[in-house]
């Protein structure tokens, strides 16, 4: 079978490499926007340094879906991974539904969900919200409830950072191991959670204040600090969960010392979205901060990052009181450079294609990891790659 994979970045790559390792898959088109021929040579490279047999880049530009539609009818592709920036998921989306191929992406479902409607008529799928968080934690989320007879508070907590060992080579504690202009998008976006069976809304300047943060610990890992992250409201809906429920809640993580940074750095106006004019040229604050800052942020080559994921559900089984606790952990792979998050990202995404392929998932319309991804087969599949997830359940007062 053949697969094209839009976006070649860090994420797009763990996709080619784990679709490289499937005997599924005879041929993987590496699709990205390759402005020049000396990036599309670097590319080719970069594939054959890799020992990858089935891969080849196309030069493509997906903003065009007349162009993506083209490409996917002349090509015969039996699946879509899109590891593009969320702006471009819709068009994605819509090319590869009018193909009638089926299409999986790491990004949140938001405008996607409008083709829901034509997908079910149409008899194809479209599995958003395949990544880390969203993601792992969604599907870890579902086993969680569903050991539970009464379902009263679930909260998930995802995030990516330094590995231990790397941490103190970062002056905040913090390197980039995902697009660093995304990452400051959401440190000033807003969050809504569910408490004590009221929603709550903490505006995007105020996700990093002290009483909005608090801390966790990991095994062998130590204390992280977490932040409310996004909107966990809609989440009740999609677990369908019921009246008992009382919270609902999405964290992410740093190590501590993390909120306190960047929540002065919101109040200095260094993450303002609105341009100002500098010797004649119309910058923002946040985009010059992106700017600057990463190139000192990079890992080096012997450097690890950690991606952690917690999930717990708390309610009652057998009428006790108990909490369901999952925890995943990866490390970067030092041997591929792949790091942590792009594998935790990229090869979610990689096994919902392959399990599309031999036709573990089969419902149609817009799904959702939560309700349509076969949970413990999915798990296996990742504990299969070397990420290690955890469980245990700890009885409460």
């Amino acid at each position: 079978m053949k697969a094209i994979v839009l976006g070649m970045g860090q994420q797009g790559k763990a996709v080619i490499h784990d679709l490289e390792s499937s005997q599924l898959i005879s041929e993987i088109l590496a699709a990205d926007l390759f402005p020049d021929e000396t990036s599309l040579a670097e590319a080719d490279q970069y594939l054959n340094n890799r020992g990858y047999s089935k891969t080849n880049p196309l030069r493509l530009d997906v903003s065009s879906g007349s162009d993506f539609f083209a490409v996917l009818s002349a090509e015969d592709i039996n699946i879509v991974v899109c590891m593009l920036p969320i702006q471009l998921a819709l068009t994605a989306a819509r090319a590869a539904l009018d193909s009638g191929i089926p299409f999986v992406s790491s990004n949140y479902t938001y405008d996607l969900q409008q083709l829901d409607e034509e997908a079910r008529r149409k008899q194809s799928i479209i599995l958003p919200e395949m990544g880390l968080d969203p993601g792992i934690d969604l599907v870890l989320g579902r086993m969680a409830t569903e050991q539970l007879d009464v379902v009263q508070g679930v909260s998930s907590y995802g995030g990516g950072v330094p590995a231990p060992e790397t941490a103190d080579s970062s002056p905040i504690k913090y390197k980039v191991s995902w697009t660093f202009e995304r990452v400051l998008d959401v440190y000033v976006r807003e969050a809504r959670f569910v408490r004590n069976g009221q929603t709550h809304t903490i505006p995007g300047s105020e996700i990093f204040k002290a009483e909005n943060v608090h801390q966790i610990e990991f095994p062998k890992l130590g204390k992280v600090e977490a932040y409310a992250n996004g909107d966990a409201e809609r989440y009740v809906d999609i677990f369908g969960l019921g009246n008992e429920l009382k919270d609902m809640r999405r964290y992410a993580l740093r190590w501590p010392g993390h909120s306190a940074f960047w929540y002065t750095m919101v109040n200095l106006g260094l993450l303002d979205e609105k341009p100002i004019n500098i010797e004649q040229a119309n910058v923002s604050p946040r985009a010059f901060l992106a700017k600057c800052l990463a190139p000192n942020l990079q890992f080096e080559e012997d450097e690890r990052d950690v991606a952690l994921l917690r999930v717990e559900a708390w309610g009652l089984k057998e009428n006790k009181k108990v909490k369901i606790i999952y925890d995943m952990v990866d490390y970067r792979d030092l041997e591929t450079g792949l790091f942590a998050m792009n594998r935790t990202v990229g090869f979610t995404s990689s096994i919902a294609a392959l399990m599309i392929l031999k036709g573990q998932i089969t419902q149609c319309g817009v799904l959702s990891p939560v309700r349509h991804v076969p949970a413990r087969e999915f798990i296996d599949e990742i504990t299969a790659r070397g990420i290690q997830v955890n469980h245990r359940i700890k009885e409460l007062e």
